[in-house]
């Protein structure tokens, strides 16, 4: 089944910079999930089944050789708010659209922002230090 869905190369899963292992499972319902490692090892056959890039914590690194090497690619997915480490003007060069997700944390930020306002304004962190006489 794997095989009839749109390749999706990754970094990997798992490990220190690989995708989230709840992340993939939820990628591999709609994508063949193709890691680095087995397009490197296999160029030929994997570059013609890759569609699209998923694009986690900066990784793959998008450059003109990968590109390149991606004749079939249609999207570079990425997983965060901003783009600003993807060269948009040579990935559009290649035809290749360019996705994130833009309000993906816009809760979580305003909430840590509220918080931290408060905190600032009550003065919580001055007043957690616990001062004992002759400390």
């Amino acid at each position: 089944m794997a095989e009839d869905l749109p390749g999706v190369l990754i970094l990997d899963i798992g490990g220190t910079h690989g995708v989230l292992e709840n992340l993939a499972a939820l990628l591999k319902k709609h994508f063949h999930l193709i890691t680095m490692k087995e397009f490197l090892e296999n160029k030929k056959e994997m570059s013609k089944k890759i569609q699209s890039v998923f694009v986690f914590e900066c990784r793959p690194t998008i450059d003109q050789e990968l590109l390149e090497s991606l004749p079939n690619l249609k999207v570079i997915g990425n997983s965060g708010v901003g783009v600003d480490h993807l060269d948009l003007k040579m990935i559009s060069n290649f035809g290749v659209k360019v996705t994130n997700t833009p309000h993906a944390v816009a809760d979580p930020t305003a909430d840590m922002a509220m918080t931290l306002m408060l905190a600032s304004a009550r003065r919580l962190v001055e007043g957690n230090v616990v001062h004992f006489p002759g400390s």
